[in-house]
């Protein structure tokens, strides 16, 4: 017997780490922390109020204050490099702007199909009937929107004001801007963009740590909302609350499955399957931006090119949001034109229909969407007071709205690849819900190994006639 042989026999009598005689904790699924940190939070939060324990909701709010802004510390500089590096990213794509093109158009399509079914929705159930609030019950906000706003906001006066207040519109427009140059300027900009790329990388791994503090986070959201404003405030929006969660629910397991079978000719369960860690961190976390790297992952996962994907996932975590910018502010108008008794005419509806498709943007990712309810009801002349109204209620909203705007921007994606016979197949069939953690460690190991690769005829799966 050899020396090496002698040497691995003992070895392989040895226990692997942690296989000992005493009971192994087991690895406790994200999903199933999320579910406990929600239950937990209401029964805090209703200890809290139930009891009037002060300590508390303070406490409950400071954690939930705590994960909201460590999501917004990293949104700003995630979401210039992002963009700056998916611009420049499409240049190892075929027919770049063509995928521009049609996933813009999809982006306007599936917004549209939501605001209708908000409008629809709010037409039947008349939310602001029935609630006894009054005009007066409202306050006027301090957030306003206007398309005045919203045009000359575009541009900012400064590169740094745009980073210390948060607009991400101005941002966008600086990275599109640093995006295209970069791409004129061709190798020239190659130091650039590689230090754009390590900046990216190291936000997202950094943003990996905020993620799995979801869990927690959620104790401290949920708590504080229960604590604060108690089951009696909900019961008054019962009607409102439960339109904007249908509406959400219709357009995200209706509308969707719907566009994925007839138009992807793909399956839905699968899709949902995959992008399940996404949709719910976004329904815990309530900000589209600060669930980026979790959807563009899921949606590589799909089978979307990565090159593709780096583009339509930024692109569509500031603009495309089918939860705060259709369904919500349809809704919303209806509930405050009740409240504030002002009739509604089919002008009307279609100008929410515009504001809805064309005016997104505003709402640009950000935890709620006060702005986008803002720049609704000045366009439709309805009071500012109403969005007052509706902050108490909004974070109980604004977790499926979040959930919607995510889900749409991993389908759009998938539907633009498996039109232009890009989408891979194979691996969107494979595609499963593993949890968060497994993101940011032993996925990355395979996907790093694609970073530079472009797809080429192979990895163009045709798609079934």
């Amino acid at each position: 017997m050899s020396a090496n042989s002698a040497s691995a026999a003992p070895e392989a009598e040895q226990p692997s780490i942690g296989s000992g005689p005493g009971p192994r904790i087991p690895k406790v699924p994200f999903w199933a922390q999320i579910v406990a940190g929600l239950v937990l939070g209401v029964l805090l939060g209703w200890i809290a109020r139930s009891q009037d324990v002060s300590w508390l909701v303070t406490t409950l709010d400071q954690i939930g204050s705590i994960f909201v802004q460590l999501l917004k510390l990293a949104v700003a500089p995630l979401v210039f490099f992002a963009i700056l590096v998916s611009i420049t990213n499409l240049r190892k794509v075929n027919n770049a702007a063509r995928l521009a093109t049609r996933t813009l158009l999809w982006f306007m399509i599936t917004s549209l199909i939501a605001v209708a079914i908000g409008l629809a929705i709010g037409l039947i159930t008349n939310p602001g009937s029935g609630t006894g609030l009054t005009p007066k019950d409202g306050e006027l906000s301090e957030t306003k929107g206007s398309w005045i706003d919203f045009l000359t906001g575009i541009i900012p006066t400064d590169v740094i004001t745009p980073f210390t207040e948060l607009n991400v519109l101005q941002i966008v427009f600086m990275a599109a801007v640093a995006g295209i140059a970069a791409l004129k300027l061709g190798d020239k900009a190659q130091p650039i963009l590689t230090l754009s790329q390590s900046i990216l990388e190291l936000l997202q791994k950094a943003l990996w740590w905020v993620i799995r503090l979801a869990p927690l986070g959620t104790v401290g959201l949920i708590g504080y909302a229960i604590a604060d404003y108690g089951w009696d405030l909900i019961g008054k929006y019962a009607t409102f609350t439960a339109d904007v969660y249908i509406g959400c629910l219709l357009v995200m397991f209706g509308v969707y499955p719907l566009l994925l079978a007839t138009v992807a000719k793909v399956s839905p369960l699968q899709f949902f399957k995959g992008a399940w860690p996404a949709i719910q961190l976004a329904f815990v976390s309530r900000s589209s931006v600060g669930t980026m790297p979790v959807t563009q992952r899921v949606t590589e996962r799909l089978g979307v090119p990565k090159e593709y994907a780096s583009f339509a996932v930024p692109f569509g975590a500031t603009t495309k949001m089918d939860g705060c910018a259709a369904i919500y502010p349809a809704l919303a108008a209806i509930f405050i034109a009740q409240i504030f008794d002002v009739q509604l005419g089919i002008g009307d509806y279609l100008l929410i229909a515009f504001v809805s498709v064309i005016g997104s943007a505003a709402t640009a990712g950000l935890t709620g969407a006060t702005v986008m309810l803002t720049l609704t009801l000045s366009t439709l002349g309805l009071p500012l007071e109403g969005v007052g109204l509706l902050l108490a209620i909004d974070p109980i909203l604004d977790m499926i709205r979040t959930a919607t705007n995510v889900a749409g921007q991993a389908l759009v994606p998938v539907i633009v690849s498996a039109r232009e016979k890009i989408l891979d197949h194979d691996k969107y069939n494979s595609a499963s819900a593993s949890p968060i953690d497994a993101f940011g460690s032993s996925d990355d190991a395979g996907r790093d190994g694609d970073r530079d690769r472009t797809p080429g005829p192979k990895d163009a799966v045709p798609v079934t006639a």
